[in-house]
């Protein structure tokens, strides 16, 4: 909320630039000596006018500069001197232009609308929304991304309810683009299918990594095989108050008391993280206890990088202490809004959250 004054005066103040030029080359044309000239205000009102406004807001400022350049030259009596047709047909020549540039801005625009419609589809197919309620647990997920109109990059997140309780996922893929989104529809893919099959949360990550090893086979990617997934897994049995974690190289999971109190649940005995294909020692689940109207907050290292004006990191477990709120989706959207607001208003890495609450 601290950005939208200044934003929005910014906002307003060029919207109304194309009028001030106007008002501005008039005043500058009729009050200095014929010899002076506004043309550079006036072809500037339409340039501006072009990708701000509409075809016909553009085509609407081109014809009034042009009337108020001919009005200006009418009071001063030299609509046919050789300077004065020389900017008026300057100014006819660029308010043309200005409607071509904005016939281009609008259709680069169209085709942007498209392209993020499709990146909003490819979200909702590699990244579907959990249901609110699963397994009698209330669940939220978020997903933020730092680069403007992007929606889906390398983080992760899956919720499953399985015959072992429900089963969840948050995850970060080293690097960008589509092999990072491939490495996420694999990962999940593979979680959602182990999430059924195998018994144990240790066995569900070692499928994760077999199905990554199988990828780095089966591309002739350097980026492939260099790659790796930070993730942390978490298991909640239907009838018992615990929570089972699995963390393969990620920040770790924070419990919210309803007291205001924060734990966090870190390794104890830390794992390399999914991918790297380093070592052969078995998984080691870890078991907390997880009391009715607590919350679990799992996260990517979007929300706790991300850095402000000093370079000062945003700490969520000092954030949340003493914090209570009613819902995961409640948690979540402050979250989201703190760490934007911390960093500026610019995050540099996406951030996914998810949070699951035990009801009382």
């Amino acid at each position: 909320m601290e950005q939208e004054g200044p934003i929005s005066y910014a906002r307003t103040f060029v919207r109304l630039l194309p009028a001030l030029l106007l008002v501005a080359g008039g005043c500058y044309d009729y009050l200095t000596p014929s010899q002076f000239s506004a043309a550079p205000l006036f072809t500037a009102a339409p340039l501006v006018a072009a990708p701000l406004y509409s075809r016909r807001g553009t085509v609407l400022t081109g014809a009034a500069t042009v009337l108020v350049v001919l009005a200006v030259h009418l009071r001063l009596g030299i609509v046919l001197e050789v300077d004065a047709v020389t900017e008026t047909v300057t100014v006819v020549t660029v308010a043309v232009l200005a409607v071509l540039i904005n016939l281009l801005v609008r259709r680069s625009s169209e085709r942007l609308a498209s392209q993020r419609e499709i990146a909003e589809a490819a979200q909702r197919a590699v990244l579907p929304g959990p249901a609110g309620r699963i397994g009698g647990f209330d669940i939220a997920v978020r997903y933020e991304a730092a680069q403007a109109d992007a929606f889906i990059g390398g983080d992760l997140y899956a919720v499953q309810d399985s015959p072992h309780g429900v089963r969840l996922i948050v995850g970060d893929v080293r690097g960008k683009g589509m092999e990072a989104v491939a490495a996420v529809a694999i990962v999940i893919g593979a979680f959602r299918e182990a999430a059924e099959q195998e018994t144990t949360l240790e066995a569900v990550a070692w499928r994760l990594e077999r199905a990554l090893a199988r990828e780095a086979t089966r591309r002739d990617s350097v980026e492939v095989f260099e790659g790796f997934t930070t993730a942390v897994l978490a298991e909640l049995p239907h009838d018992d108050g615990v929570v089972r974690i699995v963390n393969r190289g990620h920040p770790p999971p924070l419990l919210l008391h309803t007291d205001g109190r924060v734990r966090p649940l870190p390794a104890q005995d830390p794992a390399l993280p999914l991918g790297m294909g380093l070592g052969t020692w078995p998984d080691r689940g870890e078991e907390y206890a997880f009391p009715g109207g607590a919350t679990l907050l799992l996260y990517t290292d979007g929300l706790s990088e991300a850095r402000d004006r000093n370079g000062q990191f945003y700490d969520p477990e000092a954030r949340l202490v003493g914090r209570a709120f009613r819902e995961p989706g409640a948690l979540l959207a402050a979250l989201a809004g703190e760490a934007r607001r911390h960093s500026g208003g610019f995050l540099t890495d996406d951030l996914a959250l998810l949070a699951v609450r035990r009801p009382s």
